[in-house]
């Protein structure tokens, strides 16, 4: 029989027999079940009246299930609380010392933020709109203040970023350099965390961008992870990750000016005392203990923290072809953009500019590196959000006057007294560290260095010295929140908020407790302190 005959004598003992409930077989002895829209028929066949078949049954179709609900309800009842009670303190406290209402309002705005943040009692994007929109219903700071981060230069370095990450991974450049820069050193898992840990160190001798440096090294180091068998939310994909956002962040603030804060604080510097920081004494005062020494601690605390016990067996190269067109497409506009990053102080364009150029070429048609499809699907927003709400916080921080009023408060309450040196210098590390978990550290140099020349008049200390202790408090992360590349690097790993959090937190601790005084005896040694 042919096809055509077989398909017409189908098709009529289909539509003559359609209504009935029992299945029938072809001469093969195939199964022909009635589809559920046919089950009232309207057929054209000869003979057939063209009405529906009354026996036939109805099929009713299942009404789709709810989407679950995204937490509890309890949870959005602790968040409630939380930040009744921050509330509730900052205007106590506020009443307390006569401040003006809109600097409580200010800091009952910033405390639950930050609360929210550090604890998470909301989920992640929640608490940064609810900032956003606490701010400007309830005037705290002007709308352009409060939505800074979104016009900031981080942001948009972030977001070019993005973009070519996803360049980089769709078109396999970012394997082949992750098979070119860790093939046969990663013969354990300490060897990786180790390697990943130096490539973010060293690279920031290069690049002076942290944002810059770890939107270049995630993608290569979550390409390694896959290969590597690292599965999304395992100890080994989450120990590299945070390799990566710690140590692109934390040693390199003993280098200049290779982050943000330590940038504020050369150029406040230099414009507020006349003070000129060298890159020299700079790197020998800080880079042996919070640099060195403090890689070293990161290292073994990711190893204890996230072990991966199962020994790795050297990864064969696997990249063997030549380049194609895009991935050689793609080198040559990341190696301008890093170019663009390492001298961005003899051209004076922001590396956010040169991020963005890079971001539109890999979006040009007829380039076909990023389709306007995968830019929709693979470029998050919750990450973006994150930013401009802690650039946002940074901004009403500044702009409403509460960073000042509460240094001056410290510097008004705290005992300073010429002559004791060591106690000194913890009054001013533990003012710091107040402000930064109010605001974030990027912030902190625009607010201390005004304060240098009466916080070195309190305590006795040399002007230079007092300048130089804010680095040991802006190298020392207690939360996440406190420094936008960790958050970045752990946003586009995949990490969550408890992880990031549970290794500040311990390399806060021994920080405080075993390199900080190494550092205070190696300033003495060096003479900066008496």
């Amino acid at each position: 029989m042919t096809r055509e005959c077989m398909g017409s004598c189908l098709h009529s003992r289909t539509t003559t027999t359609i209504a009935a409930p029992h299945h029938h077989q072809n001469k093969a002895g195939a199964t022909l079940r009635p589809a559920a829209s046919e089950t009232t028929p309207m057929s054209t066949s000869p003979g057939h009246t063209g009405q529906p078949d009354n026996t036939a049954p109805l099929q009713e179709t299942p009404s789709p299930k709810p989407a679950p609900l995204g937490g509890r309800p309890a949870d959005s009842i602790r968040a409630a609380l939380l930040i009744a009670a921050c509330i509730s303190v900052v205007w106590i406290a506020g009443q307390w010392l006569q401040a003006p209402p809109a600097l409580i309002w200010a800091g009952a705005l910033v405390l639950s933020t930050v609360c929210c943040w550090a604890v998470g009692a909301l989920p992640e994007p929640t608490a940064t709109l609810l900032f956003f929109l606490a701010a400007v219903v309830f005037h705290i700071a002007p709308p352009k203040v409060v939505f800074s981060g979104f016009t900031s230069t981080a942001w948009w370095l972030m977001f070019g970023g993005a973009v070519t990450g996803v360049a980089l991974r769709n078109t396999g450049l970012a394997l082949r350099l992750a098979d070119i820069i860790f093939h046969k050193r990663v013969g354990t898992y300490p060897q990786v965390i180790t390697t990943v840990a130096l490539s973010a160190v060293g690279l920031a001798f290069l690049m002076p961008s942290t944002t810059g440096r770890v939107l270049l090294l995630m993608p290569i180091v979550l390409a390694l992870a896959d290969r590597l068998g690292f599965a999304p939310g395992s100890n080994g994909r989450i120990g590299m990750v945070l390799t990566v956002a710690a140590a692109s962040y934390m040693p390199p603030t003993s280098i200049l000016p290779a982050n943000i804060p330590n940038s504020v604080l050369l150029g406040a510097a230099s414009s507020l005392y006349g003070i000129n920081l060298s890159y020299g004494s700079y790197l020998l005062l800080h880079f042996p203990v919070l640099g060195v020494l403090k890689t070293v601690v990161l290292i073994w605390v990711i190893c204890r923290m996230f072990p991966d016990s199962g020994p790795i067996a050297p990864q064969a190269a696997s990249v063997r072809t030549q380049m194609g067109p895009q991935e050689r497409a793609l080198a040559i506009i990341l190696a301008l953009a890093v170019a663009g990053f390492a001298t961005d102080a003899w051209h004076g364009v922001s590396p956010a500019w040169i991020s963005l150029a890079a971001c539109i070429i890999c979006l040009l048609p007829g380039i076909g590196l990023v389709s306007p499809k995968a830019m929709t699907e693979q470029v998050h927003l919750v990450p973006l959000i994150y930013v401009a709400g802690f650039l946002g916080l940074g901004a009403v921080v500044e702009s409403t006057g509460l960073g000042s009023a509460i240094s001056a408060g410290l510097l008004h309450w705290l005992p300073m007294t010429p002559g004791h040196t060591a106690a000194n210098v913890g009054t001013i590390g533990a003012m710091g560290a107040v402000i930064g978990m109010l605001s974030t550290l990027p912030a902190l140099p625009a607010v201390l260095t005004p304060l240098a020349a009466d916080l070195a008049k309190a305590t006795g200390l040399p002007l230079e010295s007092v300048l130089m202790l804010q680095v040991p408090v802006f190298s020392t992360v207690f939360f996440p929140y406190q420094s936008p590349p960790i958050m970045i690097a752990m946003q586009l790993g995949g990490v969550g908020l408890r992880h990031g959090t549970r290794l500040c937190l311990t390399m806060a601790a021994i920080t405080i407790v075993a390199l900080l005084p190494l550092d205070y005896l190696w300033w003495r040694l060096l003479g900066y302190l008496p």
